[in-house]
Formats: structure tokens, sequence, C-alpha cells
């Protein structure tokens, strides 16, 4: 609930370029969390314009906390007569083989290229556009 209210209120009111960060862990599966905050990610989206142009993450390493997350994401995506999600065995599997701590970082390199050119549209920038022309 908390993310939807945070896209509907504020996301578009983040013009200029701000890190939001401490996301409920809830909504980040694969964040690690902090230390005595169990319910807080160790994550940050960067957004400017109204847009997130980034979105990054200490990523979990245990495997035992990992699985329980997986299950826990299964369960709640589950509908009243569907099986589990499956889970990521291999995933868990390699895990338990020993991963060091690392992050993750993923740009939007499209908003990026919006805001640098000053574009009011994401078709201006893509260069290999896959969307419909506009009428």
């Amino acid at each position: 609930m908390v993310e939807a209210v945070f896209g509907r209120t504020v996301e578009d009111k983040l013009i200029q370029p701000i890190h939001v960060i401490d996301f409920p862990k809830e909504i980040s599966p694969l964040a690690k969390t902090w230390p005595g905050r169990p319910q807080v990610a160790q994550r940050f989206e960067t957004f400017v314009n109204g847009w997130e142009i980034a979105n990054a993450f200490s990523e979990v390493n245990d495997p035992r906390e990992q699985r329980a997350r997986f299950v826990e994401q299964a369960e709640q995506k589950r509908g009243p007569d569907e099986p589990p999600h499956p889970i990521d065995e291999d995933f868990i599997q390699a895990l338990a083989f020993g991963m060091p701590p690392m992050g993750g970082l993923g740009i939007g390199i499209d908003r990026l290229a919006m805001l640098m050119t000053d574009s009011l549209s994401i078709r201006e920038v893509i260069a290999f556009p896959t969307m419909k022309p506009v009428d």
C-alpha cells in the first residue's frame, strides 16, 4: 500500500534530483535489510523530473533468508485455487555455495537521454522504437 500511495501522490512531484531510501522489505525481495531494522531494505531509487531513473540495492546473500522470502512472496501471489509460484532452486543453491556481499544498480538510459535533450516523449530518444506511431 505504501508503494501505491507513494506512486500516486509523491513520484511526479520529485523534480529536483533525489534519492528515496529505505524501502519496505516486502517490495524488495532480493534486497538485504538493515541490521536492527528487519522490515526496511537497503535500497534506493533516484528520481529526477518526476521519473525514476535508477534503482539500486544490496543483494541478499544468505540462502536461508532468500528461500524464506521467496516462499513468502509465492504465498502472497497465490490465488485461492492456485499452487504457489515455483521457487528458483538453482538461485538458492548458487547462494549456498557462497556469494560475497554485492549490490545492483539499474539506470534508465532512455530517461537520462530525455532529461539531457529536454524531450517530452520517450519516443524522441529511443533509437529503435517498438511502439505504435502517435496519431
